[in-house]
């Protein structure tokens, strides 16, 4: 990744409610959430919600799909997944018990996919 892409993708998640949205989004793939959803669940305006989209879309963090008269937003996982691996590619400096842990507390966050499965049907 560019250094000039991430930045823009970093300053669109610097602010409070965009970062809030980014990780409602998170929270909702791979279904995504419509718009005016998104407005409702975290009690901002619609025309602000509208704003904050277009932010995250321009920094290629979000992508929107029109269904009828809903636009439906998704996190872009690979683009995510791009920012992250520019932020921990350096972080090791030839020196990877620096970045293990780190490594490993996100790992743990993460449960493989047969086990969210399971907790689901709980």
């Amino acid at each position: 990744m560019e250094l000039k892409k991430a930045v823009v993708a970093l300053a669109a998640l610097a602010q409070s409610t965009r970062l809030e949205v980014f990780r409602l989004l998170i929270k909702h793939e791979p279904e995504g959430l419509a718009a005016g959803e998104l407005a409702r669940l975290l009690a901002i305006p619609q025309n602000t919600m509208s704003s904050h989209l277009s932010v995250l879309s321009r920094a290629r963090l979000v992508s929107a799909e029109r269904f009828g008269r809903s636009i439906v937003y998704r996190v872009d996982l690979e683009s995510f997944r791009a920012v992250m691996l520019f932020m921990l590619k350096d972080c090791c400096n030839g020196r990877p018990e620096i970045c293990t842990p780190l490594i490993e507390d996100l790992a743990s966050g993460c449960p493989p996919a047969s086990k969210k499965r399971a907790h689901a049907k709980l």
